[in-house]
């Protein structure tokens, strides 16, 4: 990849808006996590539903979420890859209870080339809410045009969604969305 694309895609997430990056999953969508209604807006996607965070390192998840020794095995067991746990936040809690988050490394080298530049970032499958997600950035362009200004170029190889796993301190583990790894796999 080179410099100037990535140097681009840092800009324009730094500015707010939304960059298209390929993942070994499906096509993303990405914003800084302080712009993350960008996302929701340009998908067409319920407020209420969480969009999970991309980190480049075990470092990153950790001074974001707290990670049980579960998750931390999962974790050791399939980052880089096709898992997302959701864990409680470090970040601010609400009245009612800690909040979580959904992280995943992804394994795929020009995702975490720009995770490296800009640091965790906001991702959610290139697709209109509840249609099928995109595998390359042509796909994405298919169905976003201009509203992206930027596409990373590439093509994921994986073309299912990660698996969605909770894996919360002091609570058994829960699959919230079934993909290519099962709680069989590594634990």
């Amino acid at each position: 990849m080179t410099t100037p694309l990535l140097g681009r895609a840092r800009q324009l997430l730094a500015e707010g808006k939304v960059v298209g990056l390929p993942t070994d999953t499906v096509y993303g969508l990405a914003s800084h996590l302080s712009a993350q209604q960008a996302l929701f807006k340009v998908k067409g996607r319920p407020a209420k539903k969480a969009i999970a965070v991309l980190v480049g390192s075990v470092a990153d998840a950790l001074q974001l979420a707290e990670l049980p020794p579960l998750a931390r095995e999962l974790a050791d067991a399939h980052w880089p890859g096709p898992l997302t746990l959701v864990l409680t936040s470090k970040g601010s809690t609400v009245d009612n209870g800690p909040k979580t988050v959904g992280l995943r490394m992804p394994d795929h080298p020009l995702a975490l080339e720009l995770l490296d530049l800009c640091g965790p970032l906001a991702v959610t499958s290139a697709n209109r809410s509840g249609h099928p997600p995109a595998r390359s950035h042509l796909e994405a362009q298919e169905i976003f045009g201009e509203r992206i200004e930027l596409y990373l170029p590439g093509e994921c190889p994986g073309g299912v969604a990660s698996t969605v796993i909770e894996a919360l301190a002091d609570s058994d583990p829960k699959v919230l969305r079934p993909g290519p790894v099962s709680l069989k796999d590594g634990r």
